[in-house]
Parts: structure tokens; sequence; C-alpha cells
């Protein structure tokens, strides 16, 4: 293929970001036409700001990635590493032999991972950006997308039309392209919203990722390089309404409560936000000259807090795929090239989806058999060794794609 693959990526959020930088970092980049589109602003650096609300539980193969994609050094500046994590169920304690305990020394890792605000991950992809030969659309308002034939269009708000060989669907859970192309859903609605806030504790996180199986839902206490803890509480919708309608006293009243004073005292010391809950799969991530990566392919439960990394791995895939098409002289935007991708990835998301859920509904059943059989397994599961290291291996993104240093 002589002329320049044009690839056009709908979506400037952390994910799109990232596959640009991954195409631009690929050894036949040179063969690569990119553009980026997003109707929001560039990111701009967040570090004079306080730390987002939005935050992330990057693992340490995800941080590989972004490593070497030389976002690291400022993602650096206020990421907050964590070595340990630690989960339970409501009926026992934090320390207590039914406690799931994952440590970055069983692996010999100097972290788990980081908890990263996405401003931030926006800003260091971007701050990255503007070294490459790279087309960044932002302040570009899509009227609408056009799929198959010669080329995929993307018509924008001033009347310009985008044309691509290849495009990228990076555009989150609404994903407008994902509409465009025809693809159908499947999923459910949870009956949980999420709280998501910081607290400040009274006793230092000590670089823990925290998490306690409450009845209607996971309450997780996320380590915030500032001392603080970010807040996602996974709970009944109608109660996360209520807990977001509270007083800043009695919301930290109810998440001392909830959290078993782990931390001591947790003093709300952030705003709010409330946010509905679901899971959802699209039935194809591609058709010819079309790839669904990140939310527009996927949404999951966040208590694993795996929904970002699993969208960095699948913007690393695809990235891979195209460069292994180039390499072999094939078309890259073909159905065929482009369902290696797929196949690569839809799997291990359905599993990870499914995976989640079932945490899910079995930390939220109250029924005996249930509950004795939970602690029964922890316990078990925090023996088990090897079986214990390859699950932690899975969550640290080192799967079958191979092990990643930092």
């Amino acid at each position: 293929m002589k002329s320049r693959l044009r690839i056009l990526i709908a979506g400037g959020g952390s994910i799109g970001l990232c596959a640009a930088a991954m195409f631009a970092a690929l050894p036949r980049r040179d063969r690569l036409s990119i553009t980026l589109v997003d109707a929001g602003p560039a990111p701009g650096s967040p570090l004079d700001g306080d730390v987002g609300l939005r935050v992330s539980a990057l693992s340490a193969g995800t941080l590989a990635r972004l490593d070497q994609l030389g976002a690291g050094a400022t993602l650096a500046q206020r990421e907050c590493p964590y070595a340990d994590m630690r989960v339970w169920d409501e009926a026992g304690d934090a320390f207590g032999p039914e406690t799931l305990h994952f440590s970055a020394a069983e692996m010999a890792l100097p972290a788990l991972g980081s908890i990263v605000e996405d401003g931030l991950l926006r800003h260091a992809l971007a701050e990255r950006l503007a070294d490459c030969d790279v087309s960044l659309r932002f302040d570009a308002a899509v009227q609408s997308f056009a799929t198959g034939g010669a080329g995929c269009r993307a018509r924008l708000a001033d009347g310009e039309t985008l044309v691509a060989d290849l495009l990228v669907a990076a555009d989150g859970a609404r994903s407008a392209v994902r509409e465009a192309a025809g693809i159908e859903l499947d999923g459910w609605r949870y009956p949980q919203s999420a709280l998501v806030t910081h607290a400040r504790p009274e006793r230092g996180h000590e670089h823990t990722a925290w998490q306690r199986f409450l009845a209607n839902g996971p309450l997780a206490l996320l380590p915030l390089a500032d001392g603080r803890v970010s807040i996602v509480w996974s709970t009944g919708s109608a109660e996360a309404r209520r807990l977001g309608d509270a007083t800043d006293d009695e919301l930290s009243a109810e998440l001392t409560a909830a959290s078993d004073r782990v931390l001591g005292r947790l003093e709300v010391a952030a705003g709010r936000a409330v946010l509905p809950l679901a899971a959802r799969h699209a039935r194809r991530y591609v058709q010819r000259g079309v790839a669904l990566i990140g939310d527009a392919a996927h949404t999951v439960h966040p208590l694993a807090g795996q929904g970002a990394n699993l969208g960095i791995a699948d913007a690393a895939a695809l990235a891979q795929v195209v460069d292994a098409a180039l390499a072999a002289g094939e078309f890259p935007a073909d159905l065929p090239v482009l369902r290696r991708y797929e196949r690569q990835r839809r799997g291990a998301n359905a599993a990870m989806l499914y995976f989640i859920d079932g945490l899910n509904r079995l930390f939220g059943s109250e029924r005996a058999p249930l509950a004795t059989l939970r602690g029964s397994g922890m316990r078990l599961f925090n023996r088990s060794g090897p079986l214990k290291r390859r699950a932690m291996r899975v969550a640290l993104g080192f799967d079958a794609g191979g092990a990643l240093g930092r």
C-alpha cells in the first residue's frame, strides 16, 4: 500500500488520546495520517487546581504502556501509587482472615498501580501528542458520521467533512459512531448509582486501596497524592441520591460508619457527583473501516476499577493489529484484519464484565449459604498461591500479552 492510511479517532477523552499516541508511536507511523476530533476544548493542565473527582486505578501494566508513550513523567507529578489492596465483607473486618489482601511485594513490584485523575491523564497524553505528527481537532463538534462504501466520513458543524479509511470510535458509552454503524448493544442497568467525592481521613491511607462490600454495593477508598481518599460508593440509586443531597457533616458521618472507621473519621473535602451504573457490551467491535474501543465497546461496574485499563488495552491491541497489517502488505481497514483486533479484545472484555458483575451479585447477597461460601472462598483464595498470583497478573495487566516493565 503506497498511500498513507487515514485514521480518524472520534473522541478526545483519555482513551481516544491514548489511541492517537499509540498509533503515533508505531514503527510504521510514517504510513499513517492520524486525526482526532472532539467537540470539547483541548485538555489543559490540572496541576494548579484541585484533584478532579473522576479518577482511575491504573494497573502496573497500563502504567508501563503509558511510560512507553512518554506520558509517565507528567503523571508522576500527581499520581498516587498504591502498594496494597484490601477487600472485605461487611460481616468481617479489614484485617481478618477472610479479607482479600493483594500486595505489590508478592509480585516483586514497587506498586500494584496508581490512582490517576482523568484530567491529568488527558493532559499527559495531549502533551505527548504535541510533539507528534497528529492533527488534534478540539472544539470541533461532529454533526454526523457516515460509514461504509469507499470510506468513513465525519461532517462537522461548520460544514467541513473529514474522510478516513479507518474510523476509531472512542466517543464513549453513547457512541455516535457505534449508532451510525448500526452496531447493537447487550447489557443492563444496575439498580445502583455511584456517589463520587473526596474525603480527608483521620488516619493516613497507607498507599492502600480499600474496598468494603456492603449489602447495597461496594464502598471504595482510593488513595490520593495529597493524603485524601477518593470515594466511590456504589449503592441503591435512591440511597445514592439521598447521600448526594446530604450536608457535608451528614455525609461525613455516613462515610465514616460505612467504612467501618478503617481510616478513622472521614471528612468530606470536595464536591460530589451521583452517576447511574450500567453494564453494556457491543455485539460487534468492528465492521469494514470502523473499530470500537473503550466505553464505545463496553462499560463495566466500577467495583474493580478496570474501565480505563480495558480501554487502554483496546487501543494498544488495535494499534498493534494495524501495524502488523501494514508490515504484511494488508489494508488495515479491511474486515478480516479488524476482526483480529475483535478476537483479541471482545472475549477478554466479556470475561471481565461478567466476572465483575458476578462479584457485585455475590457480595450483594445476604442469603446465609452465599455469605458462608463468600467467607470460605476468600480464605481459600488468600492461601491459593499460584491461583492468587495468576489472578493478580491479569488484574495488573500482565496477561497473555506479555509482561511489561515500568
